[in-house]
């Protein structure tokens, strides 16, 4: 190989590096590297496919002049043969040169309609030893000298180098991924676990307030402490959201969501704390299978039904049950206060029922000043 010639090669291989470790998807580097593959090699058309996961290989990119008759078709999506060559190359991972596409029986039953303007050809693997990625194929007009050994070299080297880098950016790029999301999980983890309980606090206290000052209360004062209390509300659903949304970002490395026994200890403790005394807990059954959907929604019930009592109960005793059968899952709060005043607003209850709904289930309430109020919120697992 000549100084000149190797000198384009390393530029060219260095320029695919410098890209493919800069982009944030590496595959949109290669329309460039085809290109480049076709410069180095002399020819008139390149093209690289990849392989998917079943081994099927894909035309991804193409470089190259239109023919005497006009455009050439563009083959990007083109599924080619699992016997050409260049599927064979994908394969083996060793290179294959022929002097003219159409006469030559390797490649002759697998060339369509629009490459048949082309004689001389030559393809190489794409990538490494342990990840081949596919084959990276150049092409010259019928009539053109043929692709030496030293063009076949440049190409094979060429090939390795650029499939290299490609698999270096995947690693790069997946690495910072799995960083942005472990940065959102936490943040997703403060929200819920410091700013919601500081709000649900703050939002029970005036809640606790506004229930002590209401006779001396005059109505437009009334209104706004208990707009204030509905915004704390609004507020905690929010955030709540948003945890959610960060906690749910990446298809392929997905963030654990907490375990339900988990979260509904913390629940527990939260309630404790705001209630001066902890409740009893009583757990039955594996709840490590419970689907996420059902698992959201019982989190979101348990976390109401246990506000409610914080908020209006007055009781001394409270009680949680959560049962987890082969027909469903069951969740009672079970408390001996005052039950639920006839001037509590209803939208909570209304969401315990709504979201069992949601979930194929149902949620029932009993209440009276003088037995307490018991919550049972159950859903099917079927």
């Amino acid at each position: 190989m000549d100084s000149t010639l190797a000198r384009r090669m390393l530029t060219a291989s260095t320029e695919i590096t410098r890209v493919a470790l800069s982009a944030e998807d590496p595959e949109t580097v290669l329309p460039l590297v085809v290109r480049r593959a076709a410069e180095l090699a002399e020819a008139d058309l390149g093209v690289v496919t990849v392989r998917s996961d079943d081994g099927r290989l894909t035309v991804e990119a193409a470089y190259g002049a239109p023919s005497a008759t006009g455009p050439l078709a563009d083959p990007v999506g083109t599924v080619l043969s699992s016997r050409s060559a260049a599927a064979r190359v994908a394969r083996s991972g060793v290179p294959v040169v022929v002097d003219d596409l159409i006469d030559d029986p390797l490649t002759a039953p697998y060339v369509p309609a629009s490459l048949r303007v082309y004689g001389p050809f030559a393809v190489a693997p794409f990538g490494t030893r342990e990840r081949r990625l596919g084959a990276l194929a150049v092409y010259r007009r019928r009539g053109a000298s043929t692709f030496n050994r030293v063009a076949v070299d440049v190409l094979t080297s060429f090939a390795a180098q650029a499939g290299l880098a490609l698999v270096l950016a995947e690693g790069s790029t997946a690495r910072q991924r799995i960083a942005v999301y472990q940065e959102r999980e936490r943040i997703a983890r403060d929200l819920h676990d410091v700013i919601v309980q500081r709000l649900y606090a703050a939002g029970v206290q005036l809640d606790v307030l506004q229930r002590r000052v209401a006779g001396s209360l005059d109505t437009a004062d009334a209104d706004r402490l208990a707009e204030t209390v509905e915004q704390i509300d609004q507020a905690i659903a929010e955030v709540r959201a948003t945890a959610r949304t960060l906690r749910s970002a990446d298809p392929e490395t997905p963030t654990q969501a907490p375990a339900l026994d988990d979260s509904i200890r913390s629940e527990v403790q939260i309630a404790g704390e705001l209630l001066g005394r902890p409740p009893k807990l009583e757990i039955d059954g594996d709840l490590t299978d419970v689907p996420v959907p059902v698992a959201d929604h019982a989190r979101a019930a348990l976390r109401e039904a246990l506000s409610n009592v914080v908020r209006h109960s007055g009781a001394r005793t409270v009680l949680v049950r959560v049962r987890r059968s082969e027909p469903g899952l069951r969740l009672q709060v079970v408390d001996d206060g005052c039950g639920i005043p006839r001037d509590v607003s209803k939208r909570g209850l209304r969401n315990l029922e709504e979201r069992a709904a949601a979930a194929g289930g149902r949620c029932t309430l009993t209440s009276s000043p003088d037995s307490g109020t018991t919550v049972t919120w159950e859903v099917p697992l079927s």
